[in-house]
């Protein structure tokens, strides 16, 4: 009975040896810093439907979608909109000019297109323009065509403003000439293009999804685009 207890005891040390040995020879845990997070940067360019017009900052959908992917484990996300009510393809060409922002972004969308419309340009300067700035976002995606994105231009036609200006129909036939152009012109440079036009048109019988000037979207109606592109999206970034 004595010499089971020494054994007992003799395998209880050796046992603790051991472990402490099996421990010692394990990686040590990386500690990470806030230093040492390189956050995921997201550029979003565009016109009025990119800056969130009479809507809150965190109701934009560049905001909405930055702070899902954050949600979905990535530790830090920043992102950068340059965009402008009244912005046309050129317009936003000069803006993005003058910003003179470096090409190291892992994500970029490019909403523009309506006030081309709106205006009446001519359809050809817009291809033109379009194409121009798909070759920037491309290249302010470090060249990966991959990890850029094209967003729709939604349907003001169905507004009360659209209503009301007595081109309601025509609106929509011209905003769905622009898509048409924008898809092609994204799939001939393998970039992802995601329709949400047809939630826009949503507005004309819910004008809960209009901001308050009736015109331009609300932050429900942001969250409805965020909900659809959010995991293709997130597929960019794998």
């Amino acid at each position: 009975m004595h010499f089971k207890m020494i054994s007992l005891s003799c395998c209880i040390v050796l046992f603790s040896y051991c472990s402490k040995a099996e421990m010692e020879k394990t990686d040590p845990v990386p500690v990470v810093t806030e230093d040492s997070i390189q956050p995921l940067r997201y550029l979003a360019l565009g016109d009025s439907y990119t800056i969130g017009e009479d809507v809150t900052e965190t109701q934009r959908y560049p905001f909405q979608l930055s702070e899902r992917i954050k949600q979905s484990g990535f530790p830090s996300i920043t992102h950068k909109i340059i965009a402008r009510t009244g912005w046309t393809t050129a317009d936003l060409k000069n803006g993005i000019a003058q910003e003179k922002i470096d090409s190291n972004w892992q994500l970029v969308s490019i909403l523009i297109g309506v006030n081309n419309q709106y205006r009446g340009q001519p359809i050809s300067r817009f291809e033109t323009e379009f194409r121009e700035l798909l070759e920037w976002a491309i290249a302010l995606a470090g060249g990966k065509p991959e990890r850029v994105f094209v967003i729709s231009i939604p349907d003001y036609g169905v507004t009360p403003f659209g209503i009301n200006s007595g081109k309601g129909p025509q609106i929509s036939a011209e905003i769905d000439t622009y898509n048409t152009i924008k898809e092609n012109i994204a799939q001939e440079y393998n970039i992802a293009y995601h329709y949400i036009t047809d939630i826009s048109r949503l507005a004309g019988n819910d004008l809960t999804l209009l901001a308050p000037d009736k015109l331009h979207p609300s932050g429900k109606m942001y969250k409805l685009w965020v909900d659809r592109i959010y995991e293709d999206v997130l597929k960019m970034l794998e």
